[in-house]
């Protein structure tokens, strides 16, 4: 098999589509490369998000299986702005900010409940706090 060399990409199932895209490219400031009827993908930095509107959504309890939370890096230069542009945008942080290994981290949820992290430390430089 060929080496991995990063992460692609991430497909959320989401409640309403027009919201999480207005929560994404408004808030976020991702960038929307494609609008379907049920779907969209949008860039975020070197990284893109598809997004997959069900509309049984709601009655799907959340954090019960699957995944616990994305994680993007960003530079440790901006993290502080961008803890300040979430809080400005009355985003929920739930975790953060905080330091965290070799890295700040924050925790915060999108319009759906999924949990994001921005992170400012690589793989590497987690490890290396551990090892």
């Amino acid at each position: 098999m060929q080496e991995v060399r990063g992460f692609n990409h991430l497909t959320l199932n989401v409640g309403n589509l027009e919201k999480t895209i207005s929560f994404y490219t408004e808030i976020l400031q991702m960038t929307l490369c494609h609008r379907g009827r049920r779907d969209a993908y949008l860039e975020w930095g070197n990284a893109w998000i598809c997004i997959v509107e069900e509309p049984d959504f709601a009655s799907v309890p959340a954090r019960v299986l699957g995944m616990n939370h994305i994680a993007f890096y960003i530079e440790e230069s901006g993290f502080q702005s961008a803890v300040r542009l979430l809080r400005e945008r009355g985003v929920t942080i739930v975790r953060g900010p905080l330091k965290r290994g070799a890295g700040w981290s924050v925790n915060f949820l999108d319009n759906n409940g999924i949990e994001f992290e921005l992170h400012t430390s690589t793989l590497a430089e987690r490890m290396s706090v551990w090892s």
